[in-house]
């Protein structure tokens, strides 16, 4: 699908994707920012949403990739959570692609504001689980946690904003181990989640491929640009305006008439 963006447009979208990798590789919630900026374009709001999941894809990959030293031990535990993931991500897209604009138009707002909101909570929530680690007992509840995996993988399918919060949440609760292997579970679980609904996406036949293209480059060098920046900006002074953004364009989705 190409609806013809301008060139002005794809300059917009390429200066939102960069700057959404940047956020991603430092804080998280890069999404808040471009998925926005796709619909203010022009783009109706599925396909802003196909397109925001595909071009931040390599994203995903390249954090999955970044912390696959935290994978080691865990390939039970890949094996039993990666299919659900799949299946979750999977059926979420269905759900996006089967809703049609109007339902989904209805639920961005709350959707935008709930991503906002577990950003919001990041830092809490990661204080709260840290307090109840307790890295000399590694026997988790690996077959409980494939439901609430799924559960949040249909989620992640359909929209995914906060969907990295949300699965580390899950993880911490029922699997005993610590953090930071965890956290390496989680984004292997995310890549999945995300790579199964850019599949269909893709197969749909209703993605904008110049804005696709577009954002993955601006995503990826945003993303190195991150990387670099991560040791000088302060990941929760960069949140907490990715927080103030998402509130007003959820109340702007929302009172929009």
């Amino acid at each position: 699908m190409q609806t013809g963006l301008s060139a002005a447009s794809l300059f917009v979208i390429s200066g939102a994707a960069i700057a959404a990798g940047l956020v991603n590789a430092i804080a998280g919630g890069g999404s808040l920012i471009s998925f926005p900026v796709l619909t203010a374009v022009g783009l109706p709001a599925v396909t802003a949403n196909l397109t925001n999941t595909v071009a931040l894809l390599p994203g995903y990959g390249g954090a999955a990739l970044a912390q696959r030293r935290d994978l080691a031990g865990q390939r039970g535990r890949a094996l039993l959570l990666l299919p659900p993931a799949a299946l979750g991500g999977f059926l979420g897209a269905v759900l996006l692609l089967r809703s049609g604009e109007a339902i989904f138009d209805m639920l961005v707002p709350w959707l935008i504001l709930l991503g906002t909101g577990l950003l919001a909570l990041q830092e809490p929530l990661r204080g709260w689980l840290l307090a109840k680690q307790n890295p000399l007992n590694r026997h988790g509840l690996e077959s409980a946690a494939t439901l609430p995996v799924f559960l949040v993988s249909i989620y992640g399918g359909y929209f995914g904003a906060g969907l990295s919060v949300i699965l580390l949440a899950v993880l911490a609760v029922l699997l005993n181990d610590s953090l930071t292997r965890l956290n390496g579970l989680k984004q292997g679980l995310a890549l999945q989640v995300n790579l199964a609904a850019a599949l269909l996406f893709v197969a749909s036949g209703r993605l904008d491929w110049s804005a696709t293209i577009v954002m993955a480059l601006g995503s990826s060098l945003g993303g190195l640009l991150g990387g670099r920046l991560a040791s000088r900006v302060s990941p929760a002074q960069l949140r907490a305006v990715v927080v103030l953004l998402g509130l007003a364009v959820g109340l702007t989705f929302l009172l929009r008439p």
